[in-house]
């Protein structure tokens, strides 16, 4: 790739693309692409950094890259995305198509399809959906997480992605590290949280693909239908418990009356299917047990919350890494945990 394809835009707050060198990377893998090209910051998350590339021919492509600053070992890894999209092309998971993976300035760089369709990441465009089209997208997110934990993991290649070993002591201790090199202060509740989840491990009883970060965030949904369309952010993806996703979905759908932060509060609109809902549709396809669903659910909302401050402290590090949605607050940071923390509580945790 030419030296100079991603380069700080003038006010230093996003990108700009090189065309000549673009234009380079198509004609390699046999794309046409017309100069001028327009790249467009797209999506409201903070982790990797995703593009829009529009040519004169209005074709479109998305790019991917890790973000700005220092990086947390392991964290931001798109070539790796990049395989498991590829994994997934063949099997009735809805992927976007990888078209090529390489390195700029010793920072891998991934080429993919341009899903067209809905996203979903604010408030403004869940207004936009009709509550049909609300009750479906909810309704087909529980069924499309249903198959990403049917995957076959040999014949996608897949059973070497992660450690085998039982998925929330991994969970706890990666994330855990997580916290100490990322955070701005001290949170007591949230080390106390800690040790509560590590003391009520429940057992694992299968191992599947898990998305990592499945919300309505990350998919692309169909504007008539509703259904959904592609499954996007597979940075943590990995192989454990599928009842982890599960749980990671419901800490993402907040209901009316419920505290929460940013936009997640889409979920509250009328139409959208209530938290029973969704667990009730994807128990429906799968037949597992969920009992320990809500250790799984305060466990995404510790999660989300160190997640959070991560994006907090790459956003003070670098503002070019600051997102459309803007950037978590100590407040709402703090009202996660304590969110985590009441729903551990009233599971006996």
């Amino acid at each position: 790739m030419s030296p100079g394809l991603l380069r700080p835009s003038a006010d230093g707050a996003a990108f700009d693309i090189e065309g000549a060198a673009f234009q380079g990377w198509l004609s390699d893998l046999g794309e046409p692409c017309e100069l001028p090209v327009r790249p467009a910051r797209v999506g409201v998350g903070q982790s990797n950094l995703t593009f829009r590339v529009t040519d004169a021919a209005e074709r479109r492509w998305v790019l991917r890259r890790p973000p700005l600053g220092e990086l947390l070992a392991s964290a931001h890894d798109v070539a790796r995305e990049a395989r498991i999209l590829n994994a997934l092309a063949d099997t009735e998971v809805p992927v976007p198509h990888v078209h090529d993976v390489r390195t700029h300035d010793g920072v891998a760089v991934v080429l993919m399809e341009f899903v067209d369709g809905s996203v979903i990441d604010r408030m403004d465009s869940a207004e936009q959906l009709t509550e049909q089209q609300r009750r479906a997208a909810g309704l087909d997110l529980a069924r499309t997480l249903a198959r990403i934990h049917a995957v076959d993991l040999g014949a996608t290649g897949l059973i070497d992605l992660a450690s085998h070993k039982p998925y929330a002591p991994r969970q706890l201790k990666r994330w855990s590290a997580q916290w100490e090199r990322s955070k701005t202060r001290e949170l007591p509740l949230l080390d106390r949280l800690t040790e509560r989840l590590h003391a009520a491990v429940p057992e694992q009883h299968e191992l599947s693909l898990v998305h990592g970060d499945y919300n309505l965030r990350n998919v692309i949904t169909d504007p008539e239908s509703g259904s959904i369309a592609a499954v996007l952010d597979w940075e943590l993806c990995t192989l454990g418990d599928p009842l982890a996703d599960l749980g990671s979905l419901l800490a993402y759908w907040p209901e009316p009356g419920e505290p929460t932060v940013a936009d997640l509060a889409m979920s509250t609109l009328p139409g959208f299917p209530a938290r029973t809902e969704l667990v009730g549709e994807y128990l429906s396809v799968t037949d597992r047990d969920p009992r320990a669903l809500d250790y799984w659910h305060a466990l995404a909302l510790w999660k989300l919350a160190i997640i959070a401050e991560g994006v907090l402290r790459r956003a003070l590090d670098d503002p070019r890494n600051r997102a459309a949605a803007g950037t978590p607050t100590v407040d709402s940071i703090d009202g996660l945990v304590a969110t985590a923390d009441r729903i551990a509580a009233a599971a006996g945790i």
